[in-house]
């Protein structure tokens, strides 16, 4: 189960980052934050990002030192 939340934080940082940046970029522009459930949301995606954005430069990282 371990490896599947890391693959699955790989993946969605790797495919849905500049998805999740853009809307939420866009949706900064239109709207102003009154709602601490959209913050939270806002934030959230972008630590899910980071965390896949770590884990597969630590697994980068693993693959030039091995070869």
């Amino acid at each position: 189960m371990k490896q599947f939340i890391v693959y699955l934080l790989t993946w969605i940082s790797s495919n849905l980052s500049i998805p999740f940046w853009m809307v939420g970029h866009v949706h900064l522009t239109m709207n102003v934050y009154q709602d601490i459930h959209e913050i939270l949301m806002s934030f959230g995606m972008n630590i899910i990002v980071a965390i896949g954005f770590y884990l597969d430069y630590k697994k980068y990282k693993n693959e030039q030192t091995t070869t």
